[in-house]
This record gives C-alpha cells, structure tokens and sequence, in this order.
C-alpha cells in the first residue's frame, strides 16, 4: 500500500540558520482560553549563512497573529506571508533589528499537550521538540540560543505561583489587586525547546544545596496541595544527583535556583527545561503507601536524569535533531551510572539490559529500525525511541570501556570544555574522546549510522596438546529497513574464560597479558588465540554486556550450569540463567507444536535452585535470577511464525514447573525476607522485598489452594504499596473471588487518588483472562478514565497492547481492532501519544499467519483514515511497507 505523506527532513541537507536570534523578551498574560503572548526578538543575520541573503520563516501552529512590528513600525499585512505553520517576512532590514510580535493561544483547548496548556488547573508548557511555535511565531530549532527574560501575569487566586526558567528578578500586584506578575531572566543562552512557564495554585517543598564552589542553591518542587510529603524522595533524589555530578564528573550547577513541577497531563516522563523541570506527577510523587520500589527507583533516576541534562543537553545542546542522541543517549549513560552507584551496580545493569533487550532489541528487529542517529525523519516526535536513549547510552558506555574510565573522564572533560554554550553534534562529541585519548574512533562511528543488534556467532576451539584455546568470532549484520548491506563495526568484548573448577584463568592473548579482558572486534571474523590453558575452557563472553548484540555460542547445559554457579562476572551468572532459561521456553514451545515431550524444564528448575540458593549474593540480585524472560522476550527470539498462545502457555508451564520444583526454597525466601522494621526505598531494603515477591510469583504459578490463600493474604496484609500492588496484579492475572475482593478493595481505598488509582487499571488490562478485551473496553467507559489524560491512556490501552501478549494477539484479531479505535480516536486529540500506542504492533510480521492477516487489516484501516496526523502516518507507513 502506497501512502501520500509528508516530505520527509534529511540530514544530509542541514545548512545552518540564515537568521539567529540572541534575546528573547516575552511577556505572557495568562488566562484559560486565551492567553496573549508578545515576543521582542533581538535579530541578525548568521555570520556562517553569509550570501544567503533570505526571506525570514518563522514556525509557528495554532496561533492567532494580533500584531507584527520590526522596529517599532507595525507591518501591514503585505509586509508577510502567513500560512497554518509559518510567518515569512519578505523584507527584513540588512543590519541588526528587533521583531515585535502578539498572538493568542488556547491553554484550555490544547489537548496534544505541546505548547502551553493547562493540565489540572495548572499553566504550564512542553515545548521539547517543536511546541514552542505553539506559543509565538519563532525559529524553532536547537541552534538558535538565545538568552530568555520572561514576564508572567495571571489572576492570583487561579495561579498564584508564577514560573518561568532562569531567576526570578522581579515580582509584584497588578493594580485592583487581582492580577499578579513575576520576571525571570535565564543568563545562559538555550535553545527554545528548553523554555518553560508554569502558572498554578501548587504547594512547595523547599531546601537548599551548596555547590562545590561554596555557593547555595534554593531547591523547589511543586505539586498538588496536600501532597508535599510525597515529593520528599523526589528532592533528596535531587540533592544526591547533584553531588554526584560534581564528584563525577566535575560539574556544578550555575543557577541560583533549580525548581521541579510535578504535572498530571504530560507526553513525556519528563522535561530538563532550564532551571525549572517539569515532570509528570507519577515520577515525582511517592510514599511507602502509594508507590512501590519500582516507581522509587524510578523517580531517583529520572529526577537525576533531567538535572544531568544540565550540562548534556542545556549548556551543550544538539545542532539539529538527527543528534538526538548526543543528549539523551549521554544522559542516559549518565543517569544508570548514578544509579549503579547508589544501588547495586550488577542489578543495574541486569535491569537496563533487560529493558533494552526487551524494547530496543524488538525495535532493531522490526520495521521500525533506524540507527541512533537517523538520516531522516518526518515527525520528530516518533524518534524519541529504546533506539536514541538506550541503545545511544550502550555507545557511550563502549567507548568508555574501549578507553578505560580514565580515558573517558579526559573526553568528557575535554567535551565540556570546546562545546559548552554550543549546539553540538555526535561527530564532534567523539572527536573530542579521540583528541584526548590518541584512540582513532572512525570504525566505532559506524554505530551511530548504521541500524540494527549485530549477532556474534562464537566458536571456541581447544587445543589441548598446545594448551591453545581459539576463539572465533564473525559477527552478523542483518539487513534493516534502508540499509541492505553493513559494513563491520568496533566491538568491545569483555570475556573470561572458566576452568573445570569455575575459576578465571588468567588470559594471555597472543602470548601478553589480557589484564582487562577486553578484546576489540573490527573485521567480520577474527580468532582470538589463547595460550597457556591448561584444560578446555568455558567462555564467558560479553561480560557486563560490553556492547549491544547477541551472542550465539554452542554452549552445553553442564557448561550453562557451569556459568551459572561460578562465572566471577555476575552480569554473565545471570545472562547465563537468563540464556538457559530462554533456551529452554524455546524448546518448550516446539514441543508444544509438534506434541513431543521435553524434560529440558526440569534440569533448568534445579539449575536455578543451585545458583539462587547461594545467600552470598545480595536479595535483589537473586530476584533477578528468579525473573523468567518475558513472553515477549520468547516471541523475539523465535522470530517468526510466533503463535502468542502457545508462548503464554510454555511460560505458565515453566514458572509453575520452577514453583512446584523449588517450593521448599521459595517458602523459605517468602517466609525470611519478610520485612524486619519499617518501610525504606534503600537499595537493601527493596530488594529483599523484590527476593520474597519473586519467590510469591513462582509459588503462586503453582494455583494450590494454599498458594491462592497466600497470595491473598499477601495483598491484605500488606503496610507498603510494593507487596500491595504486586500481589494485585498477580490475583487479577488469575480471576476468582479473591481478585475480585481485592480489586473492589483498591478502587475503594484509592478511587480519589489521580496517580495510584492507574495500578487498579493496569492491573486489569494485563490480565491474560479471556474476559480481559471486554473488561478493558469496560474501563475506557469509567468516569476515572480519559482519552486526553496521557499516563490514563498507557495504563489501560498501553497496558493491554503492550504487556498482555496473549490478550492482545487473539486469533479473532479483536485486540487490534480495538487499538485500531483508539489510535485513530487519539489522534484527534494527542498525535504523540496516539503513534506511541500504534507501535505496540510493530513486531506484527512475525506473527503466525492468522494473526499476521488480521494485523494487516488493522493497520490498513488506519491508514486509509482520513486527515491522520504526520506522527501516526509516518509510523503506520513504515510499518506496513518495510
């Protein structure tokens, strides 16, 4: 099917701004249906466009233009051009000039929730990638840096708390007492993506931080009356961030106040605008009653995530969007690296590897693949991908290993030096790596370009009257949408090898010392010659998971076992369990196929009793090793032909195998990690209550009537939201009288509750039940529901699309028809949200031939809908016709 789209924007054809404009004066008078916005632009010519002498186009959407005037001189109407998304002034003077321009939005009507809007009551603005133009006719795009004096006006009792980024210089009371202002100047010239106002009746929670350098930073984070003490974790959060980027890597905050908004309606988790982020309210919102470790965890990631973007991202911002990632990939590297620290280093990675196989991995392998730094987009919005911000953190998290943490630290000090105050690219921020390392870089860019997970077939071969070991490695480079053919890229390997006694030996390579066991692979195949071994070795390969691939390695199950109880490198102890236990879901759903029996469930359950039973490995780390890959994980790696019921239903029988196997050890987990005082986010502390909810779900898999009774008494006699929320999910999974109870139970308690009240609806949506189509199209009928409410969308449409693998793939093809009804009902009101929910059917191909027909017919009738936006149509073109 051929589709009629919008032209699409090309990298190759960047040419830098003919215009720049380095102040910005904007004066905001705002109200609920039309707030007045007048902008004075300090304009000149860019000294790097010079002979292109052009008209000026400004962007600008869903405005009301009042009034335009260049010096002081008001334009007559044909003095410029106007259309839907531009303002071209035809005639603009030759030297410096200020632009006068006055439009009216509407907050109150903007439900795609780009520009300024009000969410809750509450003003506030997303601009992040191209909203600002919804606010005033601009150039909108990130090499334009401008510094920013914003004055804000608002009747006080509606909004008496007036933001904007920068600080605060001024504030004071309208005359007649109604209407209020506030000033604020931003110093630091920023791209207009990074602006931001918020205007509400919001509560405070206040502390301050003291710089390396001696200097106090006031701290704030605003959210709904009567929900302060929730946002305590949130702010200390916060402070710890920002002392970790100074002993990090050197860098200190350079404002005199940092401020947070918590938000109920937002497209996004979160915003690093400058001085003054604003986050959705589910990441800033938490108490041992309404959140649980995850949603902790999260918030202390996210919340350093968005102060980190300080530096990569506000002081050197990107050129253009194709290097999305030069911000988000880096500050993705840097934000698990806080968390590494502040948690357990091995557990993180086990956590964001597991994300990335899980969400990037499936994008590579789909019709949605595109490099980290895409040659074209036509919606931008659609590139805020697994691709961009995990699999650009792995880049950099490469280069650090190819150049040691040394070496690193030297590029990044070097980084920040040339481009602070810079729009910069991903050429220029690996240039910098190799001027300070000496290290040529130039194959390692390939990873920026080219698309796809690069597969590693690994061959040992044992030479046992040399005492050689010969590893052979080739790596595979998959065709992807727009590049049929790849080229070799640079890939770090981290490896080991095991003795018969499961103890490293000490690697010699080509004869010299392997000390930090890393090995470069830059050709399609090398061997990697081993001496000195005294007996044939285990691999241990890609420790830590030095780079974003797969690994197929001929192993045995003893050398599986093997890995799993002794490997030195715990990332791979677990990779190994991980591996085994997908290998042996695989063969479980062959034997389903074909009707033969596999005793493969069992020898792995024993395995995985041996290594979780070691009590040296901390709680969380050993909930990790109980965690079996997920349906979706199986579906990836079987490829194509995927029948979703017939993986549900291997999954079932392997976790209920492992509960029945391993029961003894599963009560006594349960019964010894129960929580000994009161609740604590610490690391220690979650993940004990991670060790024995792990231990539930497999116990629970075994559906005895003890197992049913526990599970129960799990949810009632919970005191933290944790052990509340996860055994509301597991009894909403398997139906009966005790989910009912608890499910009326939850709405009962937290019906009130705008945040908490979205795990009551998730829990429903992934309930593999046959009832569960009916009862989510039940829930978007709920009064506590809303189509224009983002995180109220992903909870039940996200949720069942997404998480409910066998739900939503019924062979009736009633789950995609009912997403079809959502994404074309979304995309009259939040196009961003609406092509995020379309690319839960990005994996359809791979599905068995019913299924497969009945996806095809859903997306169609998406796309012959009249008037879809350009994010949905940009998706659902490649994902049909790749």
């Amino acid at each position: 099917m051929k589709l009629e789209t919008a032209r699409p924007v090309h990298l190759k054809d960047y040419r830098p701004p003919a215009y720049l404009i380095d102040r910005v004066n904007l004066d905001i008078s705002l109200e609920p249906t039309r707030t007045r916005v007048h902008s004075k632009l300090a304009v000149r010519a860019n000294p790097k466009a010079v002979g292109r002498r052009e008209p000026l186009r400004l962007d600008g959407e869903h405005l009301e233009l009042a009034s335009i005037a260049i010096d002081g001189r008001p334009l007559a109407k044909k003095d410029y051009k106007l259309t839907d998304t531009t303002l071209t002034l035809t005639k603009t003077p030759s030297g410096p000039f200020t632009l006068d321009i006055t439009t009216f939005v509407n907050p109150e009507a903007n439900k795609a929730l780009q520009g300024i809007y009000r969410s809750n009551k509450v003003y506030c603005s997303q601009c992040e990638a191209e909203g600002f133009r919804r606010i005033t006719y601009f150039l909108d795009r990130p090499d334009v840096l401008a510094t920013y004096t914003v004055r804000l006006e608002a009747d006080i009792a509606a909004a008496p708390i007036l933001l904007a980024n920068g600080n605060l210089l001024e504030r004071g009371t309208l005359p007649g007492g109604s209407r209020h202002y506030a000033i604020w100047r931003d110093p630091h010239p920023k791209p207009c993506y990074l602006f931001a106002i918020v205007g509400g009746n919001l509560a405070p929670i206040s502390s301050t931080f003291r710089t390396m350098s001696g200097r106090n930073v006031d701290l704030a984070i605003y959210v709904e009356h009567g929900k302060e003490a929730r946002a305590a974790w949130a702010m200390d959060s916060l402070k710890r961030s920002m002392k970790w980027d100074e002993e990090r890597f050197g860098r200190e905050y350079d404002l005199d106040v940092f401020n947070i908004v918590a938000v109920s309606d937002f497209n996004m988790g979160a915003m690093e605008n400058k001085g003054l982020n604003i986050f959705n309210d589910r990441l800033i919102l938490a108490s041992p009653e309404t959140a649980t470790d995850a949603i902790f965890e999260a918030i202390e990631s996210v919340v350093a995530h968005e102060y980190f973007h300080n530096w990569t991202g506000n002081r050197i911002t990107c050129r253009d969007w194709f290097q999305l990632c030069l911000k988000e990939g880096l500050t993705v590297y840097r934000d698990q690296e806080f968390s590494a620290d502040e948690r357990s280093a091995t557990v993180q990675r086990i956590i964001d590897v597991r994300g990335l196989k899980t969400h990037q991995f499936a994008e590579d392998a789909g019709p949605l693949a595109h490099p980290v730094r895409p040659e074209s987009y036509i919606e931008i919005n659609n590139f805020y991908t697994a691709t961009v911000y995990e699999k650009g953190a792995e880049l950099v998290r490469m280069i650090a290993t190819i150049l040691g943490r040394d070496g690193f630290r030297q590029g990044m000090d070097l980084y920040f030096e040339r481009h602070d105050g810079d729009a910069a690219t991903v050429d220029e921020f690996v240039t910098c790596f190799e001027d300070a390392s000496g290290v040529d870089l130039s194959q390692f860019k390939l990873w920026y370009s080219q698309a796809g997970t690069p597969e590693l077939i690994a061959n040992l071969r044992y030479d046992k009257d040399k005492k050689v070991a010969n590893l052979e490695v080739e790596q595979i480079l998959a065709p992807t949408p727009g590049q049929p053919s790849k080229k070799p890229m640079h890939i770090p390997i981290r490896l080991g090898l095991l003795g018969a006694n499961g103890h490293d030996l000490d690697l010699r390579l080509d004869g010299k010392p392997l000390e930090d066991g890393v090995v470069s692979l830059t050709k399609r195949k090398q061997t990697f010659r081993f001496s000195d071994v005294p007996s044939r070795p285990v691999p241990s390969l890609l420790r830590g998971f030095s780079a974003p691939v797969n690994v197929t390695l001929d192993l045995s199950d003893e050398d599986a076992e093997l890995l799993m109880a002794s490997d030195s490198d715990l990332f791979n102890r677990w990779q190994a369990a991980n591996t085994y236990a997908a290998r042996t879901l695989v063969e479980s759903v062959k034997a389903l196929t074909t009707g033969k029996r596999t005793n493969q469930g069992l020898r792995f359950a024993r395995a995985l009793g041996s290594a979780v039973q070691d009590d040296k490995l901390e709680p969380a780390y050993r909930a990790e090793l109980l965690k079996l890959p997920t349906q979706s994980d199986i579906a990836r790696i079987i490829g194509k032909n995927v029948d979703p019921a017939l993986v549900h239903r291997a999954h079932r029988q392997l976790m209920k195998l492992v509960g029945k196997t391993l029961g003894p050890l599963l009560e006594d987990l349960y019964r010894d990690m129960a929580d000994r005082g009161p609740f604590s986010p610490d690391a220690e502390s979650a993940g004990r209550r991670a060790l024995r909810n792990a231990a539930l779900t497999l116990l629970a898999a075994r559906g005895t009537p003890t197992d049913v009774a526990r599970l129960a008494q799990h949810y009632g006699t919970a005191t933290n939201m944790t052990d509340r929320a996860h055994a509301l999910f597991l009894l909403a999974g398997r139906g009966g009288t005790e989910a009912k109870v608890a499910l009326d139970d939850f709405y009962a308690t937290w019906e009130k509750d705008n945040v908490v009240i979205d795990t009551w609806f998730a829990a429903q949506a992934q309930s593999p039940l046959a009832g569960t189509l009916s009862r989510v199209k039940a829930l978007i009928k709920h009064p506590l529901f809303s189509l224009t409410a983002p995180n109220k969308v992903r909870a039940v449409v996200g949720t069942f699309a997404a998480a409910n693998p066998v739900q939503f793939n019924r062979p009736d093809g009633a789950g995609y028809a009912f997403l079809t009804d959502q994404v074309l009902a979304l995309d009259k009101i939040n196009p961003q949200i609406a092509a995020r929910m379309l690319g839960t059917l990005r994996s359809w191909r791979a599905l068995e031939s019913g299924r497969r027909a009945k996806a095809r017919k859903a997306l169609q009738r998406i796309a012959r809908a009249k008037s879809l936006s350009p994010d949905v149509q940009e998706i659902v073109l490649r994902v049909l016709e790749a």
